[in-house]
Parts: structure tokens; sequence; C-alpha cells
């Protein structure tokens, strides 16, 4: 018994790793809509959240029934069998969580347990009937298979439903109110208000009852049969409320019913979901602790956990403050709630994920069926949809310390007013819907009725809205499959698999780690780049050349590896460096998407004079493009096992090297410092290249008559050749530019 007491205590720490990877997927759900809208402070916002864990893992007592008897039938195992479930549940799921956290992608951590505990007790259950030589028919005995059917009915069910509701829903909105609000909210704004604050608060009702210790079975009945009137009386309150306040303050009413919201989703997220992180190791303690009454506690049945269960508050209280915790500290949280802001944010800028085919042929499809709906209604009818619909007028409100939501009140607003009443519709019909398909869905439907998903973005946003919905059902696979082998390996192999696996998963979650970490570098490097909203020229166009010097130090950086690698036929570093190209690529875009930025903000006078910023968009692409081509080349080459470099051709590659890496750093430094130079000394470097590359030129020629370069060879030297005479040329042209837009009498 004291193995598997160990067990339990072995699960118990588990526990509290994955609360913290489940609260750092599950927050992107309530978070979403107050980050987005930049509603408060984010102390305000974490707060109000935190408040709302705290107030929901009290009314979690009811919910950890399901980790004990929801999936499975306890009566057919004995506790040395759900222990060993369990584990195989745990260890996975840490594991599973953990890697959506990695890269930023939210799934289900409902879908994930109830899944992981079927996979587990499918095979626990077919050991048990191999070695009782019972038909494989009886697995049906021992597993509820309604519930997994229930869990993949309410993905389905959640995807369509939630995006329809949250688009036609924002659509209606935005033509009342519009994007320029604040005059219409004044009007109907006590109204709306009301209507939002009440499917909030009964939201919080009809979720809060079902493990509310305070509220009886009698009032838990009467909140479930008197909807409508809890909805009413909550409109007229609400409303009367904020027409008060609209008219003896100035206060903006869509801020308390975000932050109400907010409360209120983290609450259903900490009543619901705790048991996905906690019922387990509580459902093994239990089953323990019924072992311990019986004369034989490793042969008796574990029918007892069909029995209603009390929680302990302080166990409750624990993981609550956990999750909290986990909540403020977590930079995984915050990658997870990025990805969401970044498919749903209003602007064009930075996308998280490329175009796939099936994204281009769902977007052609939507364009399609758009373009054939205006054959069907009248002209003016469109006008009137359109100046209802006008993006061109708005501004965010002041007070955001230059930092601009990526979408407005009004539509953080709908977001958890139309997810708190699918999520409290659905609860009462007892469907299945999942508070985190529904969320996401809504914010992904609200935010294509607000425009958001232009002809610029869509293709990559769809495409993020396909991946996160590929998760949701490779999270069910995966959870089912590895928990399924899990399980077999620590029911035939005992501790030793145990503790096998206990290592395997601690060396993957800091390989994620590491992963994580180096994603996150890279996606700051590109957000320092990126401009966001510029109203000031100068500023902007300063900015663009300081941010291309940033560029020319990287390339200089990467062209130093590459002639290295190349030069000593290193394989690995030319490899490495191979997968680091996409960076120069994507900090050279999301340049040039700044200078056309800085572009819409010139005065008409200055137009005639904006065409040579054409010459530094195309000068940025062939840098990149160059650098590209000259480290495919290299990696190619070395990677194919082809003859190296002759010793006369490294020599003036060498030559080569000094004088292009000399022209990157000079004119980098001059980029970022705005410092004093003249322009002649620094295009010496190019003109001493062009005089380089002519000789070489007549020395490889003679090579190649005698035969001592093969073709393979020549290919590259002369590919490299090509790249960096390219790459010089258009660093000038940055540089003439730079001299054109900033001149100084020093310079010359």
């Amino acid at each position: 018994m004291e193995l598997y007491g160990f067990a339990v205590a072995l699960l118990f720490a588990i526990a509290i790793a994955d609360l913290m990877v489940g609260v750092s997927n599950d927050a992107v759900n309530f978070l979403n809509s107050s980050m987005g809208s930049r509603v408060a402070p984010r102390h305000i916002i974490m707060i109000v959240a935190s408040l709302g864990i705290l107030a929901g893992v009290t009314f979690s007592s009811g919910m950890m029934e399901v980790a004990r008897k929801g999936i499975f039938h306890p009566r057919f195992f004995v506790m040395p069998e759900l222990i060993t479930i369990f584990l195989a549940v745990m260890i996975t799921d840490i594991l599973l969580l953990d890697l959506f956290n990695t890269f930023g992608l939210p799934t289900s951590t409902t879908v994930s347990i109830v899944f992981e505990l079927l996979g587990a007790a499918i095979a626990v259950s077919l050991v048990k009937i191999f070695h009782s030589d019972q038909s494989a028919l009886t697995l049906a005995e021992y597993i509820n298979t309604g519930k997994a059917l229930a869990i993949i009915s309410g993905i389905l069910l959640s995807v369509a439903i939630a995006f329809v509701c949250g688009a036609l829903a924002q659509f209606t909105t935005r033509l009342v109110f519009t994007f320029n609000y604040e005059k219409r909210l004044r009007r109907y704004g006590a109204l709306w208000g009301g209507l939002a604050l009440s499917m909030i608060t009964y939201f919080i009702l009809i979720k809060g009852s079902k493990g509310a210790s305070f509220l009886t079975p009698s009032m838990v009945a009467w909140i479930k049969t008197h909807t409508w009137t809890i909805i009413g009386g909550g409109l007229a309150g609400f409303t009367v409320l904020f027409q008060v306040l609209m008219l003896t303050t100035r206060i903006n009413i869509l801020k308390p019913i975000v932050l109400a919201g907010t409360f209120a989703l983290a609450m259903a997220f900490a009543a619901n979901d705790l048991v996905n992180f906690i019922g387990v190791p509580l459902a093994s303690f239990h089953a323990f602790m019924l072992a311990q009454t019986s004369a034989d506690p490793l042969t008796m049945s574990m029918a007892g956990l069909q029995k209603s269960v009390h929680t302990n508050t302080f166990f409750l209280l624990a993981a609550g403050a956990i999750m909290v915790a986990t909540l403020w500290l977590s930079r995984k949280a915050r990658t997870v709630t990025k990805t969401e802001l970044n498919l749903g944010r209003q602007d064009e800028g930075l996308e998280r994920f490329d175009s796939s085919q099936l994204s281009r042929i769902i977007v052609r499809m939507v364009t399609g069926i758009f373009e054939a709906s205006r054959q069907v209604f009248p002209l003016s009818f469109r006008r009137v949809i359109r100046r209802r619909l006008d993006t061109s007028g708005y501004r965010p409100p002041p007070g955001y310390d230059g930092t601009i939501p990526e979408f407005d009140l009004l539509r953080a607003s709908v977001n958890l007013m139309v997810a708190s009443a699918l999520v409290s519709w659905a609860t009462s019909m007892k469907l299945p819907l999942s508070t985190t398909y529904v969320t996401f869905m809504v914010a992904m439907g609200t935010s294509l009725a607000d425009q958001a998903w232009g002809l610029e973005s869509a293709v990559f946003r769809v495409t993020g809205v396909l991946m996160v919905i590929g998760g949701w059902f490779f999270t069910a696979f995966m959870a089912f499959t590895v928990a399924l082998t899990f399980a077999f390996a620590i029911a035939y192999l005992g501790g030793g698999a145990i503790f096998l696996l206990l290592l395997i998963v601690g060396l993957l979650i800091y390989r994620n780690f590491k992963i994580h970490r180096r994603r996150e570098k890279a996606a700051h490097e590109l957000e320092v780049l990126d401009l966001k909203r510029v109203t000031n020229a100068d500023f902007a166009i300063q900015t663009c050349f300081e941010h291309s010097g940033r560029l020319l130090s990287v390339v200089r950086d990467k062209l130093d590896i590459c002639f290295e690698g190349i030069l000593t036929q290193d394989r690995k570093l030319l490899k490495k460096l191979r997968r680091e190209t996409s960076k120069i690529q994507a900090s050279s875009n999301v340049i040039v998407a700044n200078i056309f930025k800085t572009l819409r903000l010139l005065q008409h006078e200055d137009v005639e004079t904006a065409g040579k910023y054409s010459y530094v968009i195309s000068a940025l692409q062939e840098i990149a493009e160059s650098v590209r081509d000259m480290i495919l080349r290299c990696h190619v080459h070395t990677s194919n096992q082809h003859a190296g470099l002759l010793p006369a051709q490294k020599k003036e590659l060498q030559k080569i090297r000094k004088c292009v890496e000399a022209l990157l750093d000079d004119t980098a430094r001059i980029l970022l410092s705005h410092e004093p130079f003249k322009y002649g000394e620094v295009a010496a470097h190019y003109v001493k290249l062009k005089g380089l590359l002519e000789e070489y030129d007549a020395n490889q020629i003679a090579r190649i008559r005698s035969g001592e370069s093969k073709t393979r060879l020549s290919i590259l030297f002369y590919g490299i050749n090509n790249a960096c005479l390219k790459i010089s040329e258009q660093v000038l042209q940055l540089l003439t530019t730079f001299d054109e837009t900033f001149p100084r009498e020093e310079n010359h």
C-alpha cells in the first residue's frame, strides 16, 4: 500500500504542474476581450480575472464527479487499476497541454482530459479482459462511450453555432452603433448595457448554481425554470442603472460590461475546468482511502466511487491560488492570448500564420458568394450598409498611452455577451458546448463581421483558425492515443515505466521551453520593428531607416556565418543558418509594411518626392532574396557532398567577404546612429568589390578552361559572387536614399 500511497502523492505533484500548463492555455478564454480592447490597465484586468477564478473554484465541487465516473464505470476496477489509469492520464495531460502552449495554440482542456481518461481506461480494461479470458465485446461494459460521443458532437456544434452567432450579433450591433459609436451609445447605450449585463448575470447564475454549496436544490431549480424572469428583471434594472449613470457621469458603460464579462468567464472556467487538473488526483485519493477500509485493499471493487463525494474546500482554494499565480506569471499564457488577439485584430500588420491552399480556396469561395450576393440587393441598400460599416473615420478614443487596442470596446462587449448567452443556453439545455470553443469562435465571428479579415489578411487569418480547429481534433486523437500507450506501459512494466515516462516528459518539457524562448525572441524582434499605427511622417521615415540599419547588421552576421560555413564545408552550420533565413525575409516585410504606412502620412506636396522610397522597398526585398539565395546555394552544395572550394577560390572569397561586410557594417552604423559620413568613403567598398569581381571572373574562366574548376563548383562560385554584388548594390541604394532624405554638409 505504501507504493500506491506514493503514487497518489505523485499524482498531486503532477497536478500542480498540470494546473500551470492548463491555466496558461485556458487563460485566453476570459482574457481575450478585455486584453484586446484594452478596457483597463493590465493589472486591473488580471485582478478581475483572478477574483473570478477564486470565486469559480468554490463552485466546482460537483464537477469532480467526471473524473471518477464520467468516462468509465469504477465498479469494474480495483484500486491499483485506477491508479494506473490516473497516472497515464496526468502524465499525458501535462505533456499535451505544454506542447500546445509552446506553439501558442488554444485548445480544450476538457477534451484532453476526457479522451485521456477514455484511452487509459480502454487500455486497462483490455488488460483485464485478456487476463480473465473474457470476450473483447465486454469492453463496452467498462466504458461510458456516450460521454466521448457527446464531446465530439460538442466540438462540431461549438464551432458552427458560435461562429455564426458571433458574426450575426456583431454585424447587427455595428449597423446600429457604427464604428464611431460614442454619440449613438449615449442614445441606446443604456438598453444595450442592460441587455449585455443581464445575459452575463444569468450566465454567472446558471454556471455557478451547479456546484455552489450555498444554493439549495430548490433554488437551483428555480433559476433554471425562470430564465426569462431573471433576464427580464436584469434587463430592466441594469438599463435604468446605466441610464442614470450616463445622465449623471461621463462613464463609458462598455467598460463595466467588459470587466463583468471577464469576471464571469473566469469564474466559469474555474468552476468547470478545475476538474480537468485536480479531478484525477482527487479521484485517486478517494480510491486509495476507499481501499483502506477493506481487509484486502488491492482486490476491493471501487463501486464506492459511484457515490457523490464532497470535495474539501481547502483543495479547491489551494488549486485556485496556483491558478491565479500562474495567470500572473506565465509567459506561455501571454503567447496563447496573443494568437487569438492576432487573429481578431482590426488592423493589418504582422500575421501569426502563413497562407495555405485550403485557406485560399475558402477565401475565394466566400469572396465569390459575396460578389454574387451583390446582385441580389439593390445599390441603395448596399450604400447604406457600406456607410454604416465604414472604418475609415474610426479613431481609438484617447487614454491608451500610445498602445492601440486590437479592437474596440463594442466588439469586446459583443464577444462576452454572445459567449455568455450561448454557454448559458447550452448548459440549461444540457447540450455539450465547450466554453473554449464558444469563446474562440465567437471572437472569430465578430472579427469577420467587423471586416478585420480584409483581402490583405483573410488567407492568413483563415489559416490560423483552421490550425486552431485542427488542433482541437488533434488534441482528442493525441490524448486518446498517448494515454492508451502510457497506460499499457505502466500496466505491464510497473514502476519502471512511470519513472521512464516522467523522465521523457521532463526532457520534452525542457525542450519545449527552449523552443518557446526561441520563438518568443523571434516574435519580439519582429514586434519591435512593427510601427503599429503612426501619425508623424518624419518620425516614421527616420525609424524606417533605423530599422533598415538593424536589418543590415543581421544580414552582415548571416553572411559572415555563410562564408565561414562554405569555406570550411560545415554542413551542419549551413543547415542551421538556412532555417533562419525566413527571419530576414520577415523583418524585411515588416519594414516594407512600415514604409507603406509612412507613405500614407506624407502631405500632398511631398508625394512627388515619395517615389524615392520605392527604391528602399525594392532594395530591402532584393537584399533579403539575395541572402536567402546565397545561403541556399551553399547549403545545397555541401549537403550534396560536392567538392569543396579550391584554395585560390577561398582566398578570393575571403577578400570579397571583407569588402561586403565592411560596406554592410558602415552603412548599418550610419543608418542606426545618423552619424556624419562621407559618401565617397563608404562607396569605396563597392568600387573595390567591383574591381575584385572583374579580376576574379577572369581567374575563374581560366580555371574552367583548364578543367581545374568543375561545373558544380563554378556554379557555386559565381552564385556567391553575384549575390554579394546584388547585396552591395542595394545597400548602396539604401545609403543614397538616406543621404537624399537627411542631407548634411558633412556628408559630402
